[in-house]
């Protein structure tokens, strides 16, 4: 019989060897490779879905930028992941917090063994991690809705991800960081996409300062477009399999495990966030369905590959509640965090976290077949769920902190001012910074307001105050709504 099974890894050089007289691909099962393929497919699939997302609890006026900050996240990231960020995450000769410049400009990574999982090469493994790091950019970038400027925040991506995603992402995930090292445990990214990007975008939203007319009536609006929140919904909650069973990192027992724990806890986060909103509402709200399903998706995060499937479900419970009432955590703090990316990916990738420390089993873990970890809480080891604090609080602290140095001095470069002036806010973000509209009926209706005497070169910007009083106020008698008031 014919041994189809891949070949034991016995190359020493970098690169895994040389493809002109050697077949690198006998280390490495088929269906490994297709299956971590999908995975990152899956996984950039997820970006979109967060556009959508955002773009739909914005007002009208300001719904492209948000598209566009969270695609354009992918691009800078991706250069930058290429350029030096992998190199700084997931070189073999990584330190305890951060790694070396070894594999910059993926230097020497191809058909090795990735310091992950044996069972995929290095290639693979870094442009999967590639699409993790560029939507944990894409959801931090989010706080900028409706007020921050599109350059500073491009150059804050370049910078964030260099000095604060990456050595997060190296000390959790790589073997040789410090968290790996203590024992803490997060599968898929509890702290490094979810509490990094929910502190990034909590910094964000008070280094920009409140949005025009905060605390008032002005902005007692709702969702501009529901549609697009659960269309936005729909493909995170497709791409979070690629997410979580992906980071298995090979096609066995312990990623069908993670996709069952993944769409468990959506479910029940889903339910639990719109019966407590129905609670107080006595409305059915799709809004707070899907809020509900990305609370759960969030919370299972770090644990989808540790815990049992009747755990996910405690997961998504107190991971819609939390959530939820988390979301009157800004104002209390006075901070205007427009789109609750800290109540649901902060507080979540936090609850997520905890609950790991507790029903972590580790039988589940070694489901891949050689994961070894003591369990949590439940298995008699409650030392996890200080590893798991630890590990939290660690990359809040670190990821906040950062965020606001980082953004503190870009606002002292010349032409680099993190927020735009109030007569761009009150026309809107599309406008003033992308000169294009996510509605036609947006721009036409601003051109009749002008009596068709504008030029289709000459800027809508360029209109003084009053006209743009005048904009919003026949927007307002020709779609039934204020924008101002509406989403």
């Amino acid at each position: 019989m014919v041994d189809i099974h891949a070949l034991p890894y016995n190359g020493t050089t970098p690169t895994g060897g040389d493809s002109l007289i050697q077949d690198l691909n006998v280390y490495y099962e088929s269906g490994d490779i297709a299956w971590m393929l999908a995975a990152t497919a899956l996984v950039l699939f997820m970006v979109p879905g967060v556009g959508f997302f955002y773009s739909g609890l914005a007002r009208r006026k300001s719904a492209l930028s948000l598209i566009w900050v969270t695609l354009m996240a992918v691009g800078v990231t991706s250069f930058q992941w290429f350029f030096w960020g992998y190199s700084l995450a997931f070189s073999h000769s990584a330190g305890k917090f951060l790694g070396d410049l070894s594999n910059i400009g993926f230097r020497n990574v191809l058909a090795a063994p990735s310091v992950a999982s044996e069972r995929i090469p290095d290639l693979l493994f870094a442009v999967y991690q590639g699409m993790f790091a560029s939507i944990t950019v894409a959801l931090a970038v989010g706080a900028v809705a409706e007020r921050g400027r599109m350059l500073p925040c491009v150059i804050f991506m370049f910078i964030w991800s260099t000095l604060i995603y990456d050595p997060i992402a190296c000390w959790t995930w790589n073997p040789a960081g410090w968290v790996s090292q203590m024992g803490g445990i997060d599968f898929a990214g509890g702290t490094p996409v979810h509490i990094s990007s929910g502190s990034a975008a909590l910094a964000y939203s008070l280094m920009l300062g409140k949005r025009r007319g905060h605390g008032t009536h002005e902005l007692n609006f709702r969702p501009h477009n529901v549609t697009q929140i659960i269309i936005g919904t729909v493909f995170l909650w497709v791409g979070w399999f690629g997410f979580n069973a992906g980071s298995a990192l090979s096609a066995n027992m312990r990623a069908v495990m993670a996709a069952v724990n993944t769409n468990v806890a959506a479910s029940v986060g889903g339910v639990t966030w719109c019966l407590l909103d129905y609670r107080l509402e006595r409305k059915w709200s799709a809004v707070g369905f899907c809020s509900g399903v990305v609370a759960g998706l969030v919370a299972i995060t770090p644990g989808s590959g540790f815990v049992p499937p009747w755990a996910a479900v405690i997961f998504g419970a107190i991971a819609g509640s939390s959530c939820n009432y988390a979301t009157k955590v800004k104002f209390y703090l006075g901070i205007d965090d427009a789109l609750d990316i800290f109540a649901v990916h902060g507080i979540g990738g936090f609850v997520g976290n905890m609950l790991t420390g507790i029903f972590a089993a580790d039988y589940v873990a070694h489901l891949d077949g050689f994961t070894t970890i003591p369990g949590g809480g439940i298995s008699g080891h409650w030392m996890q769920l200080a590893y798991q604090l630890a590990d939290s609080v660690s990359g809040f602290a670190y990821s906040f902190g950062g965020t606001c140095l980082i953004l503190f001095l870009i606002n002292l470069m010349p032409g680099l001012g993190l927020r735009a002036d109030e007569e761009a806010e009150i026309i809107g973000m599309d406008d003033a910074e992308i000169g294009e509209f996510a509605y036609d009926f947006v721009e036409f209706t601003r051109d009749v307001v002008n009596g068709g005497d504008m030029l289709d070169d000459e800027s809508k910007f360029s209109a003084d105050r009053d006209s743009l009083t005048a904009h919003e106020k026949a927007f307002s008698s020709t779609v039934g709504d204020d924008p101002r008031r509406s989403r």
